[in-house]
């Protein structure tokens, strides 16, 4: 477990929802959490050198801006970090998981249009030789993923 600094554990916690949409967002959080800028850039860099996070962006509402789809491969289970290698090369899968099922890697594709997603499914299926199931979205939820550290 990442070891955190109090400015790291204060501004993880206040990232996660209410970030500051505006032309300099870390200098108004770093207005909130009372330091400086550079401090708060700093944090960031760090928590990503550090893979403690591996991103810091915008969550936007499926298929707003642009399309998605949720998909899933069967793997036999000496391949999987094979096909999970050829998966994240691809510059529109934001990142997949493992699960206990027989269909045992799971996938997030986004791109401009519909057409580009089936693009890179088809190109993930063409790589690997293995089906892709597209899953795309019917009924949205909203979960909220944020969590107090």
């Amino acid at each position: 477990m990442a070891v955190l600094s109090t400015l790291e554990h204060q501004l993880l916690n206040e990232a996660q929802r209410d970030f500051p949409l505006e032309p300099q967002p870390f200098r108004a959080l770093a207005k909130r959490l009372g330091t400086g800028e550079a401090g708060v850039l700093a944090a960031v860099r760090g928590l990503l050198d550090r893979k403690v996070i591996s991103r810091l962006g915008a969550v936007v509402t499926p298929n707003t801006a642009g399309a998605s789809t949720l998909a899933a491969m069967s793997v036999p289970a000496d391949r999987l970090d094979e096909v999970a290698d050829i998966v994240n090369a691809e510059p529109g899968v934001n990142h997949n998981y493992e699960r206990e099922h027989a269909f045992n890697l799971w996938f997030v594709v986004a791109d401009s249009d519909a057409d580009a997603v089936r693009g890179t499914l088809d190109r993930i299926s063409d790589a690997t030789g293995l089906p892709v199931i597209d899953l795309p979205l019917e009924k949205a939820y909203h979960i909220d993923l944020g969590f107090p550290l």
